[in-house]
């Protein structure tokens, strides 16, 4: 593939040079290519040039990148990150048993610092598996942006509501998107957050919707999280969770909308994500789905009428880690064997999901989700010298299939370094991991019978 178009460099030194990668980068028709021995310059956090020609460019800082994979930085499109405090405290139950017996009570003990805790080991397993971006929808979300900040990653918040929590949910939900939009030199970017149509009312997600145009402000919701919940609209309001959120007026926002899960789309549903007014996309979490025994996203229906999917996690709580690698993999899987057929979701497709799809499902598909000239410098380095990647074949099939999370040497966000040689440089984990198990006992309690919410679709 040829090699990313070279941008006139600025005078002075650069402040990063990698040298020695092999860089993945897209082609003008976004197919899946790798160049290599390439060099990537960086200056004032964008990314400059990307060349496999010989580069004599001086830098502040210089990164040897021989037996690495250079690409963009991986991108969590739906999580919760603090729910990392909950990972393993309900397993092998019933969606609804998981949500009333456990986690809904456990969150109503939530308190600040337990959500910076979560936050920061949130913050902390990110970055050491690649991931530059995340979308988090969740509670606290002033304390999560303080943490994304302090990290060096870049995010996309929301402050979640319900229609039980009365017109406050939702003032508070706007009033921290329009406090922390464009923070942290636009490396915060916001959204309304209503969880979702089964806790959210019709007239509070239309409200929303006038919001988010008035603002210019995006949504990130849970819709159609599983069959159940599609059937179950059906037959209370003989609407889809798609069909409600269309008639509220959020399938025509035009700063985007962004689904979680969507497991629960049916044929129906298509026509209507295909006339959207405004850009639609859907994160999908595989993992979480095998645990609850729910279908997979329709991620090829999706993809034939346009919509773009975007890999994600979900929260820890049911996913039980924040692997976008996995979640990689699992995709790609998942799908061949939903659609009967090998030749579903390939290793280059995959990849472009984890790219430039992930990048638009999070509103920033013009800034990062590839390595080429003008694009922010959201890189990590994947070393694929240990013995489970070698040899190499076929290098996307490498980086989906054989590749993990504990590849990554090198984290950068922004041009600088997050990571390198595996060593956190923003975080400090130990203390992290201390203090916040000392905050277990206390958060966990579920003896007062309270829930913030009930799980009933």
């Amino acid at each position: 593939m040829t090699p990313s178009a070279v941008r006139p460099s600025a005078s002075g030194p650069a402040d990063l040079i990698i040298t020695g990668c092999t860089a993945l980068v897209h082609d003008d028709q976004e197919e899946i290519g790798f160049v290599e021995d390439a060099s990537i310059v960086v200056r004032d956090g964008v990314i400059e040039t990307v060349t496999g020609e010989a580069c004599a460019v001086d830098a502040v800082e210089r990164i040897d990148g021989r037996g690495q994979v250079a690409m963009p930085g991986l991108i969590n499109c739906h999580t919760h990150s603090p729910m990392v405090a909950l990972r393993g405290i309900a397993e092998d139950l019933p969606v609804e048993e998981w949500f009333n017996d456990f986690i809904w009570p456990i969150e109503s003990n939530l308190t600040e610092r337990d959500v910076e805790l979560g936050a920061r080991l949130a913050c902390a397993e990110m970055i050491r598996g690649g991931v530059t971006c995340f979308a988090d929808h969740y509670f606290s979300m002033d304390t999560v942006a303080a943490v994304a900040i302090e990290s060096g990653l870049r995010a996309h918040l929301g402050e979640a509501f319900f229609s039980s929590q009365g017109v406050e949910g939702r003032e508070k939900s706007l009033a921290f998107a329009l406090r922390h939009h464009g923070a942290a030199d636009g490396r915060i970017t916001t959204a309304l957050a209503p969880h979702a149509p089964y806790t959210v009312d019709a007239a509070d997600l239309a409200a929303t919707a006038e919001l988010a145009r008035e603002h210019g402000l995006s949504v990130h919701l849970h819709a159609a999280e599983n069959r159940e919940q599609t059937d179950n609209s059906l037959a209370r309001y003989g609407r889809t969770p798609i069909e409600i959120l269309r008639n509220a007026g959020l399938l025509d926002n035009e700063a985007g909308l962004l689904i979680a899960h969507g497991t629960g789309i049916i044929d129906r549903d298509l026509p209507v994500l295909a006339g959207a007014g405004g850009p639609v996309a859907v994160a999908t979490a595989p993992r979480g789905y095998l645990k609850f025994a729910w279908d997979p996203t329709p991620v090829r229906a999706l993809r034939e009428i346009g919509i773009p999917v975007g890999l994600a996690t979900d929260g820890a709580a049911s996913n039980n880690s924040l692997d976008v690698w996995e979640s990689m993999a699992l995709t790609s899987l998942v799908q061949k064997s939903a659609e009967g057929d090998p030749r579903t979701l390939t290793s280059r497709q995959a990849l472009h999901h984890a790219t430039l799809q992930s990048a638009r499902a999070v509103g920033l598909g013009e800034r990062i989700g590839s390595l080429a000239p003008g694009r922010r410098a959201d890189i990590v380095l994947v070393d694929l010298t240990g013995p489970h990647t070698q040899p190499v074949h076929d290098l996307a099939a490498t980086l989906v299939h054989c590749a993990r999370s504990g590849d990554v040497r090198t984290t950068i966000v922004d041009g600088r370094v997050l990571m390198r040689d595996r060593a956190l440089l923003t975080l400090d984990l130990p203390s992290t991991v201390r203090e916040l198990g000392e905050r277990l006992p206390a958060l966990v309690d579920r003896t007062h019978g309270k829930r913030i919410q009930e799980y009933d679709t």
